[in-house]
């Protein structure tokens, strides 16, 4: 039988991986344990895994650490190698998964088609996975968008440069200063003339084009329009 623990992290995996042994040979005594380690894979060891015992020990524990690290690393590896330690245990799938012995695969961060493979055909998948880091929405900056209404070129840099270390994305903020500019014209008065609304309209769409052609990055084409108005 096969117990498989993967996932993409991998400290808990090995973690959680070998509190599980420890628990089964607290367990059942006399389970005779062996780890293999990628290196020591071969036909004849796996064979030997899937193997009963024996005269004075009935059932086999078997910890394979690792087997398929090497499809995930880039060269090094000749193309027998990498056939040799990744496809193995594919080869003899069908030895482990019948064995009387408890085999256990611990396969951090394998590939997810490899590890729905093996899943279906384990006894039982041990999946841990670190969080996704999902981005904190920020949303509408105001800051930006009220340093560029009052007209204010070292409030509008200070919150320009401040919303780029937030990780604000260059785009989302010269699109905020470009709706503003656009919103001054249709709506007139406060701090900006007409014609000034108009002409920083024009400046922000010929700004993004001048990046989009191989100019001035957009992070600094932004720092200095704020200068500028």
């Amino acid at each position: 039988m096969m117990y498989l623990f993967h996932g993409s992290d991998s400290d808990k995996v090995r973690r959680k991986a070998f509190a599980w042994v420890a628990a089964a040979r607290a367990k059942e005594p006399n389970l005779a344990y062996v780890r293999l380690v990628r290196e020591e894979l071969t036909d004849s060891a796996l064979e030997d895994a899937a193997l009963s015992g024996g005269l004075f020990v009935k059932r086999l524990l078997v910890l394979i650490d690792d087997p398929f690290q090497s499809s995930r690393t880039a060269g090094g590896e000749d193309d027998d190698e990498k056939k040799t330690e990744g496809s193995l245990i594919e080869e003899h799938i069908d030895r482990l998964t019948d064995s009387d012995n408890a085999i256990i695969i611990v396969a951090p961060k394998l590939a997810a088609a490899k590890a729905k493979k093996l899943a279906a055909r384990a006894k039982a998948e041990y999946r841990y996975d670190k969080p996704v880091a999902h981005e904190t929405a920020r949303g509408f900056n105001t800051n930006v968008v009220n340093a560029l209404a009052t007209h204010s070129r070292e409030r509008l840099w200070l919150e320009i440069n401040r919303a780029l270390r937030a990780g604000d994305a260059p785009e989302m903020i010269h699109g905020l200063l470009h709706w503003k500019a656009r919103d001054l014209m249709e709506k007139g008065g406060g701090a900006w003339k007409a014609q000034e609304s108009r002409d920083l309209s024009l400046s922000l769409i010929e700004l993004l084009q001048n990046s989009r052609r191989g100019g001035l990055n957009l992070p600094l084409s932004l720092e200095r329009l704020a200068l500028s108005i």
